[in-house]
């Protein structure tokens, strides 16, 4: 059984069984996780959230038990994972896997941080519990998926719900039975619809904290006794038949996951730079290349003829030219590209200025036309490939003639993937760069983690 070869994992995983490299991806994973967290807590969902929250007064009467809420101070348990998760997604700047389809860390570290905080577990259980929770909730994405994602499901709270139940799950100790009944639990919580970020609202920002609340609630509720339902992956009315009903049939599936769990799969979760839907990202390097090449022969915008942009199916669909706000802006590609070419570069405060965005870039987004090329789209998912072609007009030497010349330039797989990864230095720029006036030094506590109380390190980031 499915569920039960997971909780069977779960429990089985130690500290001095994972390879230094896991421990080493969860470590920067984590640091990438603390600043954009503390960056997104300042977005209007995660005050949203807070603000919520506050006014129904769930924190805890013992100051000593509040846990970290990044970037707001101290709160409650379940409300604290809840809003790490939002502030975690709210950027979309954070951790994914690409071949699961899901981002892992948005849900499975705010639900092992806030229970470890609580219990003031060390740093060594820490990220014993992140780890597991990141290989349940990656395994589970490479078995389901593109078949669930397809079907429209937000893979993050879908799957990450049951990652979070599995590092909680670690943290609280829960032996055999009580982790077969957390992600039982977490299961039927699973939820999260894709259309929350196509129509460009904060509802893909939900995701994340409902499943890392949803998994810590399943734990908690199991450590008491609670029970849930042992087959919820993969019974007759299960996660697999009415979430990925065209799945292949259970049996290769229960030999599928054995063979997945214990690769250690957080060494191919990816790191990103922009802000945007990470199937953005290849079409984003591409355009800066190209940017750079025009900067060089002095080319401005004005000159740019048409701009065509071939790629995969999934990346194609994201033809949004008219978004209206900062999450619907985050799934466009064509304001996307249009932003990169005209500044070089898509950062946070792009995306947050929307509304200010002038005439020359959303003309500019009108002159990309995206097409599905159908031998890039058979690279998918081993690759994100995108091919950016800008064609633009220049007046010869003798100034009575009008050229048109091309610059093309594709992109496999864009950086940050373990193909192509970011260094530690370049994530603690990324660190500093989304948190201007944060002493970078006190990062260096990091370094060190596995001995110390996790309560203790997470005095220094708030």
């Amino acid at each position: 059984m499915i569920t039960t070869s997971l909780a069977s994992f779960i429990i089985n995983l130690h500290i001095d069984g994972i390879p230094l490299f896991a421990l080493e991806k969860a470590k920067l994973c984590f640091t990438d996780f603390l600043g954009v967290s503390l960056r997104g807590s300042r977005e209007k969902s995660s005050q949203a959230i807070w603000d919520t929250m506050e006014s129904i007064k769930l924190s805890p009467g013992d100051l000593s038990k509040e846990i970290t809420v990044l970037g707001h101070g101290g709160g409650g348990l379940l409300e604290g994972c809840l809003i790490n998760g939002i502030s975690a997604h709210a950027l979309d700047l954070d951790d994914g896997h690409r071949i699961a389809q899901l981002h892992p860390g948005c849900s499975v570290i705010p639900a092992a941080l806030a229970l470890a905080e609580y219990h003031d577990k060390s740093g060594k259980e820490f990220l014993e519990a992140m780890v597991a929770g990141y290989e349940v909730a990656i395994v589970l994405g490479i078995m389901v998926n593109p078949v669930h994602r397809n079907k429209g499901f937000h893979s993050t709270s879908t799957l990450g719900v049951f990652g979070a139940a599995a590092a909680a799950s670690k943290i609280l100790g829960l032996n055999f039975e009580e982790t077969v009944n957390a992600l039982g639990l977490a299961g039927t919580q699973s939820a999260g619809l894709l259309e929350s970020g196509h129509s460009g609202s904060m509802g893909k920002h939900l995701h994340a904290g409902h499943a890392a609340h949803s998994g810590v609630i399943s734990a908690l509720l199991a450590q008491r006794g609670f029970t849930g339902p042992s087959s919820i992956l993969e019974g007759k009315e299960g996660f697999l038949k009415c979430m990925c009903s065209t799945i292949k049939e259970k049996e290769d599936l229960v030999d599928n996951v054995t063979s997945l769990l214990g690769q250690f799969h957080i060494k191919d979760v990816y790191l990103k730079r922009y802000p945007v839907c990470r199937h953005l990202h290849s079409s984003i390097d591409s355009a800066r290349q190209i940017y750079k090449e025009l900067q060089l022969k002095r080319i401005n915008i004005n000159q740019i003829d048409h701009i065509k942009v071939r790629t995969y199916k999934t990346a194609a669909e994201h033809d949004n030219y008219y978004p209206e706000t900062p999450e619907s802006l985050r799934q466009s590609l064509p304001l996307s590209i249009a932003i990169t070419l005209c500044g070089g570069d898509l950062g946070v405060d792009d995306v947050k200025a929307i509304s200010q965005i002038s005439p020359e870039v959303r003309a500019l987004s009108q002159k990309i036309a995206i097409e599905l090329d159908e031998k890039l789209d058979h690279l998918q998912p081993h690759k994100r490939p995108s091919r950016v072609a800008v064609t633009y007009n220049k007046i010869n030497m003798g100034g009575n003639e009008l050229n048109r010349y091309s610059i093309e330039k594709t992109t496999l797989l864009p950086q940050g993937e373990s193909e192509n990864p970011f260094t530690k230095e370049e994530i603690l720029h990324k660190f500093q760069f989304l948190n201007s006036g944060y002493d970078i030094r006190k990062l260096e506590i990091l370094n060190e983690m596995e001995s110390l109380s996790i309560r203790y390190l997470m005095g220094n980031f708030n």
